[in-house]
């Protein structure tokens, strides 16, 4: 599958993004997807995920519960990331992944969000 990030941006410290990552077939079929995210020297860190199906269950990385939250519009393929309340140490490239593997599975290009203090 194909993804396309998009949304990055610079914001201020406490404000809100939100990342898109539309899929080039329908997300419905697509096991777990999942977003990521890599600071400059440090290790690409999953941030959110949510599972495929009709349900569409969300789990999220320790840092960003209560900030952040994983949705879909299966109609649009797409794959959201609320982000409030950001933080400095928010500021990072963000990836949108499709499977559960992150050493496999596709990827999209990543979105820059910086995060001023």
């Amino acid at each position: 599958v194909q993804l396309q990030a998009s949304g990055g941006g610079l914001v201020q410290t406490g404000g809100s993004l939100r990342l898109s990552c539309v899929a080039s077939r329908s997300i419905l079929d697509i096991s777990l997807m999942d977003w990521y995210r890599q600071a400059p020297g440090k290790q690409r860190e999953l941030v959110a995920a949510i599972t495929g199906g009709v349900v569409g269950i969300a789990n999220y990385a320790d840092s960003v519960k209560g900030r952040f939250t994983i949705s879909r519009d299966i109609a649009k393929n797409t794959v959201y990331l609320q982000m409030n309340s950001l933080r400095p140490e928010d500021t990072a490239v963000y990836y949108c992944h499709a499977g559960y593997n992150p050493n496999t599975g596709d990827w999209g290009q990543g979105t820059l969000v910086t995060v001023s203090s």
